[in-house]
């Protein structure tokens, strides 16, 4: 239960963000600077609790495998409706590459854990 709490902090931190800055829930709706920074708000949220965990020798969960792969997914729909628009999505691309390979590191960490 304490895993699911900490996992949720950084989805509700970025909401209230998103709230408070921008006045809507709907991040989709966001134009670019300001999605980016809601994004990485959520990024660097869900990777330092998973980072903490990995830290303090705890098996990281399958809820946060779910919640980065929903984050992941965020970020690719915010892409794909980008590139359909015209838009620069240079800073996006290398985002989501960049958390593809963390993702997978992390991914790597949770197999060598189940193995043991």
């Amino acid at each position: 239960m304490k895993k699911v709490l900490i996992h949720t902090i950084p989805a509700v931190i970025s909401f209230i963000w998103l709230i408070t800055v921008n006045n809507t829930l709907n991040p989709f709706s966001l134009k670019g600077p300001d999605f980016l920074r809601f994004y990485l708000i959520l990024i660097f949220g869900y990777y330092t609790s998973a980072f903490v965990l990995r830290h303090f020798r705890k098996e990281v969960s399958e809820v946060i495998l779910y919640c980065l792969s929903a984050v992941f997914l965020l970020g690719t729909i915010k892409l794909i409706i980008g590139i359909n628009l015209g838009k620069p999505v240079g800073f996006l691309i290398i985002i989501l590459i960049l958390e593809l390979i963390v993702f997978m590191i992390i991914k790597r960490s949770y197999l060598r854990f189940k193995l043991k």
